[in-house]
């Protein structure tokens, strides 16, 4: 018999197994859960953390908004919900898995919330299957959001809509109500 169970709820009530949840969890007494942050209907700042240099964090911030931070962490008058970014080469993927540690571990500035990360093509195509598992590793993490090569980022060009298939990080980062 349970004699630790908040007020108002049966002393009866069998506990169920820990588990590891992604996301916020409603305990007893709070009534429903809440939807997640990232999916309010009012788009709030992001700030985007490249995980090595060349990630794509200016590219990123022209295209789809928020705070290009290059490689450091966001300072106190920057949004705190952080993006991380790599490109999907092997080095930005092992830089990427090296920065979820540090998330991980709490060996990051105190205020900062991983909201995602953003992995930037390298190249055009598929990737080879060793880095396609890497991803699938990251991806078990946490929130994944992949963004293809774009031949007229390369030329400079930056202008025109998010490329197909990044809905979700142009809702995430608001730029899908900025289109409108």
């Amino acid at each position: 018999m349970r004699t630790d169970a908040p007020a108002g709820i049966a002393r009866d009530m069998p506990r169920g197994p820990e588990i590891w949840l992604r996301g916020p969890v409603a305990t007893w007494g709070d009534g429903p859960p809440q939807p997640p942050a990232h999916a309010d209907a009012t788009p709030r700042g992001c700030s985007f953390v490249g995980t090595h240099g060349g990630a794509g964090t200016s590219t990123l911030a022209a295209v789809y908004g928020g705070h290009d931070c290059g490689r450091d962490w966001p300072g106190p008058a920057d949004p705190r919900p952080v993006l991380l970014v790599a490109r999907t080469h092997g080095a930005g993927l092992s830089a990427v898995l090296h920065t979820l540690e540090l998330f991980r571990h709490g060996k990051v500035p105190p205020g900062l919330g991983l909201d995602a990360v953003v992995l930037v093509a390298d190249a055009p195509g598929r990737l080879p299957r060793p880095l396609a598992q890497r991803v699938r590793v990251i991806e078990s993490a946490t929130d994944v959001h992949r963004v293809p090569w774009v031949q007229a980022w390369r030329l400079g060009d930056l202008s025109g809509t998010p490329p197909r298939g990044t809905e979700a990080l142009a809702r995430l980062t608001g730029a899908a109500e900025r289109s409108r």
